[in-house]
């Protein structure tokens, strides 16, 4: 397994606001560069441990759906989302916050845990060659407008 690729920004923001945000993943296409929203499934409306989330994706040309399911969920320091497609891996995504004393420090960290058939299968269905490097620079700019918004 790869090391996580992790990104951090200083938000001026309590710490539950931006878990709020971050948390509400049919909001998390006004951040992403990628993510394109989606709705929670099985009658859930909103995170919890165990909750599954039908993603929309977005890469160019390239366009793909996921479910990931909730694996952490620990308000408001703390939200963690898997993707995992039996017998091939997948991801996990995380979120880690942390109070300042003008806000808070949210972590974004990606995980990799995809085989080497995902990564093929991944690479045909997106277009990106180089995940790591690609999902830094989406994460830089998921921050980056997280916080913009935060600040308006």
């Amino acid at each position: 397994m790869a090391e996580p690729v992790s990104v951090s920004r200083e938000v001026a923001a309590p710490p539950e606001e931006v878990w709020a945000l971050v948390s509400d993943l049919t909001r998390m296409g006004e951040w992403s560069p990628e993510a394109r929203g989606g709705r929670w499934a099985g009658g859930t409306d909103g995170p919890s441990v165990g909750a599954v989330f039908k993603g929309r994706n977005r890469n160019g040309r390239y366009r793909w759906r996921t479910n990931v399911a909730v694996i952490e969920c620990d308000p408001p320091r703390r939200f963690a989302f898997r993707l995992d497609i039996p017998l091939m891996g997948g991801c996990d995504w995380v979120y880690d916050i942390e109070p300042t004393g003008n806000g808070c420090r949210v972590t974004e960290s990606w995980i990799d845990r995809r085989k080497r058939s995902l990564v093929f299968v991944g690479r045909v269905l997106s277009g990106v060659a180089d995940r790591a490097t690609h999902n830094r620079a989406g994460m830089e700019q998921t921050l980056d407008r997280l916080a913009e918004h935060l600040a308006a």
